[in-house]
Parts: C-alpha cells; sequence; structure tokens
C-alpha cells in the first residue's frame, strides 16, 4: 500500500511553484549589425525620453509571461510599459507587475523573419493588450504600425510618415534611405556614436567659451593696469 501510495506522489502534476520560467531562449538578440543597431537605438534613446519619469519601464528582448502558470511568452525587440518602475528584470511576469501588459513594442525585421513567426508575434500582441505595434524593416525602410481601436483589435495605422506615437510623443519620419524618429521636443533619436560625438562637441564648444572667457579677462586686466600707469583710477570711472 506505501508503494502505491509514493507512486501516486510521484505522479502527481508540477506545482505552480515548481514552474520555471525561463530568461533566454539561447537564441542571439540580433540576426545582424543593423538589426542590432536599431534596437540598440530605439531602446536607448526610450530610455532617455523617460529617464526622469519613475513609473515607465524600458526593455530590450526581454521575455514578456502574461499568464501565470503558462510558458506562452513573446520577447519584443523593444517594450514600454507604462506605470511600473524602472528596475531590472530577469523577465516580465505580468502577474507580478500589477497585471500591466506593455503597451508599446517594436519589432526590428531581419531576413530570418518569417510570415509564420510575425503572425505569431501580432496574434500574441493582439491577445494580450499591446495598443501599439511598430515594425520596422532596415533593409527596405518599410514602416508598418498597428494602433489598438475601439473595436478592441489591433488595425494597421494608414499613414506612418509623419505619425505620432499616441503614447510616447515620438514622431517617424521615413526619408528616402532611412527612417527617423523625432522625440517630442524635435530632437533626433541618435545612435550611440552619435550621442557620444555630440557630447564630445558640447564638451569642445564649453572649453572654448571658457577659453574666450579667460581671454576677455586678461584683456580687461590689461586695459585697468594701463589705465591705472596713467594715474587714472578704474574704480572712478
Amino acid at each position: 500500500m506505501s508503494n502505491i501510495s509514493g507512486m501516486a506522489q510521484q505522479l502527481q502534476p508540477e506545482t505552480e511553484a515548481e514552474i520555471i520560467y525561463p530568461e533566454s531562449d539561447g537564441q542571439p538578440m540580433a540576426d545582424n549589425t543593423k538589426q542590432f543597431r536599431w534596437i540598440v537605438t530605439i531602446k536607448e534613446n526610450l530610455e532617455i525620453l523617460f529617464a526622469a519619469i519613475a513609473d515607465v519601464f524600458v526593455a530590450g528582448d526581454l521575455f514578456w509571461y502574461p499568464v501565470r502558470g503558462s510558458l506562452h511568452r513573446q520577447a519584443p525587440d523593444v517594450m514600454v510599459v507604462f506605470n511600473r518602475p524602472k528596475g531590472d528584470r530577469g523577465s516580465y511576469k505580468q502577474w507580478e507587475e500589477e497585471n500591466i501588459p506593455p503597451q508599446v513594442v517594436f519589432e526590428i525585421l531581419s531576413p530570418g523573419n518569417t510570415v509564420t513567426g510575425m503572425t505569431k508575434k501580432l496574434l500574441f500582441y493582439q491577445r494580450y493588450g499591446v495598443e501599439e505595434y511598430y515594425i520596422y524593416d532596415p533593409d527596405t525602410v518599410e514602416l508598418t504600425g498597428l494602433l489598438r481601436s475601439g473595436n478592441n483589435v489591433l488595425e494597421e495605422i494608414e499613414q506612418m510618415n509623419g505619425w505620432v506615437s499616441p503614447r510616447l510623443g515620438i514622431r517617424f519620419e521615413l526619408k528616402e534611405d532611412t527612417l527617423e524618429i523625432y522625440r517630442p521636443d524635435n530632437q533626433r533619436f541618435l545612435t550611440p556614436v552619435e550621442l557620444d560625438q555630440l557630447r564630445e562637441q558640447e564638451r569642445q564648444r564649453a572649453e572654448q567659451a571658457l577659453a574666450q572667457l579667460a581671454q576677455e579677462q586678461q584683456r580687461y586686466q590689461a586695459l585697468i593696469e594701463r589705465l591705472r600707469e596713467r594715474g587714472i583710477d578704474p574704480e572712478q570711472l
């Protein structure tokens, strides 16, 4: 009888506490340098845009598990979640985040993407509450946007050139050979290299301004000395 009891215990289904939610599937974040550069550029610029707002969480290539007890998941190239605190996470478990789904997701296409794979992502985002879904193909410079409608479905945005994201406030401009994204203050999204170049330019301008100020002070002191040599008190002028 004890043997039967032991076998029954071994055959009990896995409890929820024993479920492991993987944080990686062993697949690379991007298929090529162009795709990776776009993922990093969008993610980092969104981080900068919302840096001063404590309850906006931005992540790249992070597993999102919408349902407790299920391993059904997606890892958007970039996702933005409003009303959730910043901070490190191994994955985004929605039931631990006040059941708030990512409102905005981005996918950057590469030659490795398939119609089947992208369809699964669309159905996933449609089902679990994404409000804005943007898909960019850097090889063809094609941008597709979908917005959740009053019918609670993701519907394609007819005109993406000049489109402003309702949630993010950023503007998309399609040029002949690339996509440009602008912040609400009209500053263009820059790559990390461009951001560093801009920082260096600002540092050089600051140094030049300080050098000019030092020269003006030297000229002023020289003028004061000449006046004093002529018996003129500068303080009486």
